[in-house]
């Protein structure tokens, strides 16, 4: 994957990356491995003490448990990428050589006074697939402002009128990115569009590494019984440098996630920035009122509609369907984050974001039970659940022994994170473009900021916010009935912490519970 996008700020290329496993990321690593020896050797091990035996095997059997289990994605990613894909591709491509090409192709795209050299950036990226394809192409945009639609009339006229692209435009009425899809894809279907045309579903920031249609578009063709893909993805970000780490990171992980549960054929979410799909189910009014009015009831919140994860909302139709999906991992799509304001707020947001969709979702999911989705995909759903749980034992524990027993335990407790994190970490750097020494800090953060935010959206699913689009909210109002709810909901959400940690304290002796003897004394 060497195609490199064009610097946005400058209108330049991008300067190929150095080489990933260069001099100086090796010296960082063998640097990193030095100091966690060094400190092995020089802090105290209070982890062997027989007297902290208990806390211990807690944090290893969890260590244990969750490391398996990544490994067992690293192991499935591997077999998919080396021996399932490759013979899936090697049939594409034979396909494509031989003439093969969609009768039609159509990009659904949606944009909200995203940046114009974002945009124009975009549109060459389609103009140039279009071109090296020669595959007739409609461009419906899904538009919120007129903004936008002025840029993008402007640059097709000077770049693409030799083109066999048309571009359709559809004005929103009513705000949300949903209803910008849901009148795009009415259009599409008064147009009577083909049941095996391919509709590239993309927002206004994704902008193609060559090839890509070329890459996704046969993989239908060879294959009846696939309904939808996704592909690989690459974040060019203009903000604090740590955040390009984090979103680097949080992309390798994604890699190795993607290929794991494709293996399965099925993927946890037909991404939003870029996903193809065979038209057949997209024009159906079922798909689509459930793109425009997707909602859940809940037991506290009752009836809401969702605001963003239109993309969990495509996966979870197709997974109603049993439909066939695939991750494509040769073929790129690079998405443009710009960070404006406060670089923590801005990741906290996401959090926030995903994990709410990713709640939202995977609850009504795992209803769906095994025997429909596959037993696989059915428990990486479950597992998101019991992980974000599972996650906060071993800082509650090492804490609590800190605070009540040793102070040499945190320092134990710190090296275990920094040696068990560089492990897991090395996984990544396979799987990523750059050697960021700093994965092994920024992937215990993630993981410990992830599990607290699911914790806190678990009981507040309605409440939304999405920063794109005008900064939408829901769930956010002042009246009484409101703020009883809120009430509620931090009472849930403490006591389900309370019993986590009474859950860990009992287990850990940190606590001994009373005996039924000393119990009826103390009535007596």
């Amino acid at each position: 994957m060497s195609n490199k996008p064009t610097n946005l700020s400058s209108g330049e290329a991008i300067l190929e990356q150095p080489k990933k496993w260069h001099t100086l990321a090796i010296y960082k690593l063998y640097l990193y491995c030095a100091c966690c020896l060094v400190f092995a050797l020089q802090v105290p091990n209070s982890i062997w003490d027989p007297e902290y035996r208990t806390f211990t095997l807690t944090l290893g059997i969890l260590g244990v448990w969750r490391y398996l289990w990544w490994l067992t994605h690293v192991i499935r990613s591997e077999i998919y990428q080396h021996k399932r894909f490759p013979q899936i591709r090697e049939r594409a491509q034979s396909a494509w050589d031989s003439g093969w090409r969609p009768a039609h192709l159509h990009f659904m795209m949606t944009t909200f006074l995203e940046r114009r050299d974002t945009t124009e950036k975009v549109l060459q990226s389609i103009c140039a697939e279009v071109r090296s394809t020669g595959i007739k192409a409609t461009l419906w945009l899904g538009s919120g402002d007129i903004y936008d639609e002025r840029i993008i009339i402007q640059y097709l006229r000077q770049h693409a009128s030799e083109l066999p692209l048309e571009l359709v435009i559809i004005r929103q009425n009513l705000p949300g990115k949903r209803m910008a899809i849901g009148l795009v894809l009415r259009a599409m279907c008064r147009r009577n569009i083909g049941r095996d045309d391919i509709i590239v579903f993309m927002d206004g920031d994704a902008i193609f590494a060559p090839g890509i249609i070329s890459k996704c578009t046969p993989l239908f063709a060879v294959d009846p019984e696939l309904q939808a893909v996704t592909t690989d993805e690459e974040v060019i970000c203009f903000g604090p440098q740590w955040i390009q780490t984090w979103l680097s990171m949080r992309f390798s992980q994604r890699r190795i996630a993607m290929q794991s549960h494709a293996l399965s054929n099925k993927v946890l979410t037909l991404t939003g920035r870029m996903s193809v799909f065979r038209a057949n189910h997209l024009t159906r009014y079922e798909f689509i009122r459930m793109l425009e009015a997707d909602h859940l009831n809940h037991w506290l919140w009752g009836d809401f509609r969702f605001l963003s994860g239109d993309d969990k909302s495509t996966w979870y139709y197709m997974l109603l369907q049993d439909a066939k999906l695939l991750y494509v991992p040769d073929a790129l799509v690079y998405t443009v984050e710009e960070i404006s304001g406060s670089g923590f707020e801005r990741m906290t947001q996401n959090f926030r974001r995903w994990s709410g969709n990713m709640l939202r979702n995977g609850s009504r999911a795992l209803q769906l039970g095994p025997a429909k989705i596959g037993f696989f995909i059915w428990w990486c759903v479950l597992d998101q659940r019991i992980a974000m749980w599972t996650m906060l034992v071993s800082p509650i524990v090492a804490l609590s022994v800190t605070l009540m027993i040793n102070t040499d335990y945190l320092l134990s407790y710190i090296l275990w994170i920094a040696v068990s994190r560089m492990a897991l970490a090395l996984f990544l750097y396979r799987y990523s473009r750059q050697i960021y020494i700093s994965f092994p800090v920024i992937l215990y953060l993630n993981q410990l900021l992830n599990a607290c935010v699911k914790v806190y959206c678990m009981f507040r699913l309605s409440k939304q916010r999405w920063t794109n689009r005008g900064d939408q909210a829901a769930g956010f109002t002042e009246s009484f009935d409101e703020r009883f709810r809120n009430w509620c909901a931090s009472y849930v959400t403490s006591f389900w912490v309370a019993v986590l940690f009474l859950c860990v304290f009992l287990y850990t002796e940190i606590l001994t519970a009373p005996s039924w003897f000393a119990l009826v004394s103390l009535v007596n």
